[in-house]
């Protein structure tokens, strides 16, 4: 599932920001990083035997502020990571990422933090003849991220320059088939950078009043759907779909508040009642539960030219099973097609738990 939203992530990222008819600058990059997977979750400590390695390689593109978004976010750096990854377990195996990528800057840019979003393959996921001790991972294919806190300084002797800090890489499936625990990894790295051009224009500097550009209030619908399995492993895979409508105050350039309601609608979530009522547990279940939930929620969309990042708390409000919880947690990316067409990416959790990856179309008048 996760394939097709980096293409699309790739695309929007290096077509959108292409139209602009200037010279490109370029600059590629290489870290070195070795870490250890933070246990936050007590089901994957038995996969916790190493230090995980690995290498990243990027290419990014600089901007200079020729746009408004550039000059807001002081002229961070976009491009595309690959990110290669040996988790020092026979049972987790090896990553290979595909990445987009931001570098934004801070400090007289000698300090970056870099955000990427993308997927990557493992090459040994829970199997439950030849694997099964791999609860991490359900899939070959899963969703990743991972961010980079590094001091850089670039062009020291002849374009090359250095970096070095701190990383985290999230591997997740988003529970689109169990089992999908998931890793974190905290690492140290450090590498070099090469400019491909030595002679930088100058930077535009961001004038007074520029994120300055509120609002009234807006509103919209939405509509999410998806496939995901529950926590029972061969359970079976089903689609969910998600109706919803949210108000929206867009505070500056920047940034925006969400209020939302939303109607779910999960076919795995039903066959777990089911489980639960025939399994004999003796947990009070019997299959009569209404799988159905509403929930109301609260959230920040952070603009970043068409791309947005969306954080979002929610609540059911209607809640007639116990299943994970009843606040949960929504974070992925926003694109907007037109003024008014978005699409998004997000992963809905409870707490650490992911429960769906949500492809999303909505429409904001």
């Amino acid at each position: 599932m996760t394939k097709p939203i980096c293409l699309a992530l790739l695309f929007i990222c290096f077509s959108v920001q292409s139209q602009v008819e200037y010279k490109a600058y370029y600059t590629v990059d290489v870290n070195n990083y070795y870490g250890s997977i933070l246990k936050h979750n007590p089901d994957i400590s038995h996969l916790i035997t190493g230090h995980p390695s690995g290498l990243i390689l990027s290419v990014q593109k600089k901007t200079f502020g020729k746009e408004v978004w550039q000059r807001l976010y002081n002229t961070p750096d976009y491009g595309l990571s690959f990110l290669y990854q040996n988790l020092d377990n026979e049972f987790l195996g090896e990553h290979y990422g595909l990445f987009v990528h931001y570098n934004f800057y801070f400090f007289k840019r000698l300090l970056m933090l870099r955000i990427g979003q993308g997927a990557s393959y493992n090459t040994t996921p829970y199997d439950e003849d030849d694997n099964f001790r791999n609860v991490a991972y359900g899939t070959h294919l899963v969703s990743g991220s991972y961010a980079l806190l590094n001091l850089k300084k670039e062009n020291i002797f002849k374009g090359l320059g250095l970096q070095a800090g701190l990383g985290v890489v999230h591997y997740s499936n988003g529970n689109s088939k169990a089992p999908n625990k998931s890793t974190n990894t905290l690492f140290l790295n450090a590498g070099l950078t090469y400019q491909l051009d030595p002679d930088l224009p100058e930077r535009i500097e961001k004038e007074k009043g520029l994120s300055k550009g509120a609002e009234p209030l807006g509103y919209g619908f939405i509509v999410r759907g998806g496939v995901n399995e529950s926590d029972v492993v061969g359970s079976g895979r089903f689609p969910f779909y998600t109706f919803g409508a949210f108000i929206d105050k867009r505070l500056n350039k920047k940034s925006a508040l969400q209020f939302g309601t939303e109607v779910f609608f999960s076919k795995a979530l039903q066959r777990y009642i089911d489980f639960r009522a025939v399994g004999g547990f003796d947990d009070g279940t019997t299959g009569d539960e209404d799988a159905k939930r509403v929930g109301v929620y609260f959230g920040h969309e952070l603009r970043v030219n068409k791309i947005s990042v969306v954080t979002q708390l929610g609540y059911y409000a209607y809640y007639p099973y116990d299943f994970e919880g009843r606040t949960y947690i929504r974070a992925g990316v926003q694109y907007y097609f037109t003024k008014n067409i978005f699409g998004a990416f997000t992963v809905r959790s409870h707490a650490a738990k992911a429960e769906a990856m949500e492809f999303t179309v909505g429409y904001r008048l």
